[in-house]
């Protein structure tokens, strides 16, 4: 009994003591003070000797600061207060009278920015239709103020389009017209300051501040926070002093001695290395006290979205559409940072940053150190992965030396035809090319595979392991194949002839399919993980979630399916279809940008060109996820070859059969249950599922084939590259 009522005693005091803790405001309120002082996480962090990631889950309420942290916490929260009291908020969308003072917006002196404004109301009051009431009367500000407060901002009461996710503050981006409101998510319109229209420093410390409130939250706990991006139109390139086009058609860049540059080096902006051109980054080198300070433009009348990647009209939407759709695929994927291209490449990095803060034990302070699984360092490739102009390529053989297959890395994606003396007489018969096309090939190729994370390792004489990636050289010439099937191993799909190098993932279907395999030589990666399991799962989410926007579910049954899709392309969504085309040219451009070649007419093949900085620079892994998907084509190819169909055209993700009706619901094989083949083309809407590419006459089909072109390049009727695909 006495052990009991000590314990019990003991959970009282421990009560006791809690209650008389420094007391804190909500963690609302905790978020709300700082920013309103213009205050960031960082500087709160570096004050109180925690973690940035700490006053997070202070300011979300997922912790609470414990003694001696709470009570300096507690001091710094009620100087605040006392500075920046609680404002009385009357109605959803009135802010409250600003302060007095103007404040500094991470480290610029906000001459023209409005002052600092409470946190946004929630995502539900965001989209909420305005109530019918007369709106409220504007604050009054003081007359320090009254020249630069711009109006209250102006929601409409119908946003443009639905939002996937709740945004925090503003949104991530804003689209600019010309006018003096920008135009952000779910059809707000936030106020410029009177300069900002026409004076970029004056934009770029707008968008900065807490006026704007851009937010893009980071994907992952070690990573960094977005950029705002700034959107402009021709009109609003053309109020800043912008040309309507750039006249360096070969560097696209803005010459030095442009005005607009003069400007930015003036107010001490810096620019990247890539210049000022569609997707000029715009900073300040970092310091304590202002922390992160850089925005992001995207200049549509210089071409930033491009039309294979976004679509014909959409840089032409007008501002309110083309803010929705651009934050919908910010929200799903990435806030654009550049071609969709570059967006997949910088969303392998957000997912999987480099590094992180770790606590060096010996001298108990902060540093950097790698985070396990991701790509921290750039690391030479092995001279057979390499392209022509690398410089190991050039340190082994002489200029202009064409490398054979025993010398250089071959995978690339099919484009292979059959040749037409192969066509039997049953095929013959047959009225129709169709095509099917499979959903986010190199998307559903990158999910689980293990690639390599540092340098590759030479090897002689290796046994083969179907679980190390690298690549291997082996002879597969001896395997014999059905000729009415494109060889899994070339990308042309002519068997090989002789040693060969190969990825991983073709090796290992050769041993698959039966062949003996024995390699002489390999370069191997033995420190290896799924590297871009993250990248597929949210490409996957985007994807799968957009096609639903657009009415196409996985609970679709087949016909339906077809159905949906067929009437997606008779009337295309002006926002969510262009998102859909971004997210599979992120895919693609992203994969494509592991081995980013050399660019520019100053270059000189065997020297190094700035892509090779990166840690991202990973031409084997484009090569493991290109050789994926092809073996994945074939393997599904078998499956239909062994119920009697072969194809008669492959080009990467699509193949084309011959066919009795213009559906691939007339030539797909079932079970005898009525089921679709296992291992075979599935429609569905899933990666790694296939839709309808297209249909054509069996004549035009075999004439295509007499004449050595591709059907399935041309199956919708007309090139599939300029769809991007």
């Amino acid at each position: 009994m006495p052990d009991e009522q000590e314990s019990l005693f003991a959970a009282v005091d421990a009560l006791l003591e809690e209650a008389a803790q420094d007391p804190l405001p909500h963690p609302d309120e905790r978020k709300r003070l700082r920013e309103a002082a213009g205050l960031s996480q960082d500087q709160i962090a570096k004050a109180l000797s925690v973690r940035r990631e700490t006053v997070t889950s202070w300011e979300t309420g997922r912790t609470a600061p414990r003694a001696p942290k709470r009570a300096a916490y507690a001091r710094l929260l009620e100087g605040l207060s006392t500075l920046r009291p609680t404002p009385t908020v009357n109605a959803v969308n009135t802010p409250p009278p600003p302060p007095a003072s103007s404040p500094t917006v991470n480290g610029v002196n906000a001459v023209n920015a409005q002052a600092p404004t409470p946190a946004p109301p929630s995502i539900n009051a965001v989209n909420a239709p305005a109530p019918a009431a007369a709106p409220a009367a504007p604050p009054t500000v003081n007359a320090v103020n009254a020249v630069n407060a711009p109006p209250t901002p102006h929601r409409p009461a119908k946003a443009t389009a639905p939002l996937p996710t709740p945004l925090e503050g503003n949104g991530p981006l804003v689209v600019l017209d010309g006018t003096d409101k920008a135009h952000a998510a779910s059809g707000l319109l936030l106020p410029l300051p009177p300069k900002a229209r026409t004076d970029l420093p004056t934009l770029i410390a707008w968008a900065l501040g807490l006026d704007a409130d851009l937010r893009s939250p980071r994907l992952h706990r070690n990573g960094k926070d977005g950029d705002p991006l700034l959107v402009l139109t021709p009109a609003a390139a053309e109020a800043l002093g912008l040309p309507p086009t750039l006249e360096d058609r070969r560097t696209l860049r803005l010459p030095d001695n442009h005005p607009t540059l003069k400007l930015l080096a003036k107010a001490k902006w810096q620019l990247t290395r890539r210049g000022f051109g569609p997707w000029p980054r715009i900073y300040r080198p970092a310091t304590p006290t202002t922390g992160r300070q850089c925005v992001q433009l995207a200049i549509l009348p210089w071409g930033a979205l491009d039309a294979r990647a976004w679509g014909e009209h959409t840089a032409e939407l007008p501002a309110p559409e083309l803010a929705a759709l651009l934050t919908t695929y910010a929200t799903r994927v990435l806030t654009p940072r550049g071609s969709t291209a570059v967006s997949g490449l910088e969303l392998m990095t957000a997912l999987r940053p480099p590094t992180r803060a770790a606590r060096n034990p010996d001298t108990n302070t902060w540093e950097s150190a790698p985070v396990a699984g991701s790509l921290t360092r750039p690391v030479d490739p092995a001279p057979p992965e390499a392209p022509d102009e690398h410089p190991v390529v050039a340190a082994l053989y002489p200029r202009a030396h064409q490398r054979t297959p025993d010398q250089v890395l071959d995978e690339e994606a099919y484009d292979w035809i059959r040749d037409p003396q192969l066509l039997t007489d049953a095929e013959c018969t047959r009225t129709h090319a169709v095509g099917v096309d499979v959903n986010m090939a190199f998307a559903a190729a990158a999910n689980r595979l293990p690639v390599g994370l540092g340098p590759a390792v030479h090897t002689q004489a290796p046994r083969f392991d179907p679980k190390i990636p690298g690549c291997w050289l082996a002879d597969l010439s001896s395997l014999e194949l059905d000729p009415r099937l494109p060889s899994p191993f070339t990308p042309g799909g002519h068997p090989p002839t002789g040693p060969a190098w190969y990825a991983t993932p073709t090796l290992a279907y050769a041993q698959e399919l039966g062949h003996p395999v024995h390699p002489t030589e390999a370069w191997l990666r033995p420190d290896h993980g799924p590297y871009l399991d993250a990248w597929y799962t949210r490409l996957r989410d985007a994807y799968v979630a957009t096609m639903a926007d657009l009415g196409v579910t996985s609970a679709l049954p087949e016909p339906e399916f077809l159905t949906a899709m067929a009437e997606l392309q008779e009337h295309p969504d002006p926002v969510l279809k262009p998102v859909l085309s971004a997210i599979k040219s992120t895919v693609k451009g992203g994969i494509g940008k592991l081995r980013e070649r050399p660019q520019g007419a100053a270059y000189r093949p065997g020297e190094p060109w700035p892509a090779l900085e990166r840690p991202t620079w990973r031409p084997d892994i484009r090569a493991a996820v290109i050789s994926t998907a092809r073996v994945n084509m074939h393997r599904k190819m078998v499956k239909l070859a062994a119920a009697g169909l072969h194809p008669i055209a492959v080009l990467s993700d699509c193949a084309v059969y011959l066919s009795d009706g213009p559906s691939p619901l007339d030539f797909l094989p079932r079970t005898p249950e009525g089921k679709p083949l296992p291992g075979g083309f599935r429609l569905g809407v899933s990666p790694g599922m296939v839709k309808h590419e297209g249909t054509q006459p069996l004549l035009w089909a075999v004439e295509m084939l007499d004449q050595g072109l591709n059907p399935a390049r041309h199956i919708k009727g007309h090139d599939a590259a300029a769809d991007g695909e």
